[in-house]
């Protein structure tokens, strides 16, 4: 029988149960717990404050090698205690990891004995969620957070209330804050899920907090049953049934699903989305930023165009990414992901069929061995990612813009805005002087003008 096990050199992914912590942080007053050993705890805090500067308190069920033979039922009900003794939580959402999934840890069971063992106190809302890391990536750990917390916290339709359930992905804390202006400028009661905005993007503080201001109120989720309709973002399939899916299913919530809204065409899908549900015009600023982006598009057309670039990151931030590139006249030679599955190369292959004339190279399930190796026959002029191409790029000696998760090399990744036409103008600048700071570079005379 042939093997089919296939070695990984530097994984174009992270964890699982990092993408469900980042979930839970999004969620106002609301702690992180990982249902495992202390070291998981430990590394995804440390990761994700390289990327974010902001302090990042994640809780342990802390199991040890007893733990492992007799289940992690007993640390798991304690740490939970803990938590609430600590902190004035309003939910703790559980993830679990590679141990606890291995030796068959019942989570769903062990939060109904601590309900039933403590129903005499004010407990917060318990939230749990599969995440072992050999199964999936870290979108997929956020992906099935999210569908945890619409199934879990949303117990039944309640009022009409006309807004918009908004469900964006993983994007950077300056993508949710343009999100929730989008909403207010539009006159759209906006419940945004999850919302780090704030809480990974926060104001230094005169006096400790134990728990940051901001993200979504678990009131709002409750509600999100009496909304007029779930718009989410991402066209690479994810779950067999995602957060827009449960809500449609058990509510009758209307869903549409578009691509991140990154470049002209994917920002005026959504306009017309959020306008189908909501009945608004576009406000007067997204109006004037779009023109803006067009004028700019037409300026600086001549340094870009024909200009070849890798892209690579999570899939659905790559399919809008690339859609971006085709649009401004950027060839992307290939497109990466960690994730394993085709409807990612469907996507691609969509977002780029009206723009681009040469599909690019698309690759699932790849590390960053496959993509220097791809990269190495391709010649591209540009890489488009996280700050794990850097090596790539040094190599190469070709730029790297920077975008998406995790940027630990430099300051300020959680500031970047992606989204809408104001984001794609500060794209589309990025990545023009990117290109004319690398001729200017390797001018034998260099030139002050252009």
């Amino acid at each position: 029988m042939a093997n089919t096990y296939v070695s990984t050199t530097n994984a174009c992914k992270m964890c699982t149960p990092m993408g469900a912590a980042l979930v839970f942080k999004g969620i106002e007053n609301a702690v992180p717990f990982l249902h495992g050993s202390q070291g998981c705890a430990t590394y995804m805090r440390r990761y994700i404050i390289s990327h974010y500067r902001e302090p990042v308190d994640i809780a342990s069920s802390a199991l040890g090698e007893k733990s492992a033979v007799y289940g992690g039922g007993p640390n798991l009900k304690k740490g939970i205690l803990n938590v609430m003794r600590k902190y004035d939580v309003d939910l703790v959402g559980v993830a679990t990891t590679c141990l606890t999934e291995t030796i068959g840890d019942d989570v769903g069971r062990y939060l109904y004995e601590f309900r039933e063992e403590f129903a005499d106190l004010p407990l917060p809302e318990l939230v749990h969620v599969s995440t072992p890391s050999y199964s999936g990536t870290h979108m997929e750990g956020w992906h099935a957070a999210v569908r945890s917390l619409a199934d879990q916290v949303v117990k039944e339709k309640g009022a009409s209330h006309g807004g918009v359930n908004l469900l964006p992905g993983f994007l950077s804390p300056a993508d949710y804050r343009f999100l929730r202006g989008l909403g207010e400028r539009s006159g759209v009661r906006f419940t945004m899920l999850p919302d780090l905005s704030r809480t990974m993007d926060g104001v230094i503080w005169d006096d400790y907090h134990s728990l940051p201001d901001g993200g979504t109120p678990v009131a709002d989720i409750r509600a999100m049953g009496g909304a007029a309709g779930t718009i989410e973002f991402g066209m690479s399939g994810g779950l067999a049934e995602s957060a827009s899916g449960v809500l449609e299913r058990k509510f009758g919530v209307p869903a549409r699903k578009t691509m991140i809204p990154i470049g002209l065409r994917a920002t005026d899908a959504f306009m017309d989305t959020l306008s189908e549900f909501a009945g608004c015009d576009m406000p007067e600023k997204d109006a004037f930023d779009r023109g803006r982006l067009l004028d700019a598009m037409v300026d600086g057309h001549k340094y870009i165009f024909g200009k070849r670039a890798v892209v690579y990151g999570e899939e659905d931030f790559v399919i809008a990414m690339c859609s971006f590139l085709g649009e401004i006249g950027v060839q992307p030679v290939l497109a990466a992901t960690g994730t394993q599955g085709e409807r990612f190369r469907e996507a691609v292959t969509e977002a780029l069929g009206d723009v681009c004339v040469n599909m690019p190279v698309i690759r699932s399930g790849a590390d960053f061995k496959d993509i220097e190796e791809e990269a190495a026959e391709l010649a591209p002029d540009l890489l488009v990612g996280h700050s794990k191409g850097y090596k790539l790029a040094r190599a190469s000696n070709i730029p790297l813009i920077r975008v998406g998760f995790p940027i630990h090399d430099r300051f300020g990744g959680q500031r970047i805005l992606h989204v809408g036409y104001e984001g794609a103008l500060s794209l589309y600048d990025m990545l023009v002087n990117a290109v004319l700071e690398k001729s200017q570079d390797e001018c034998p005379v260099g030139y002050g003008y252009l």
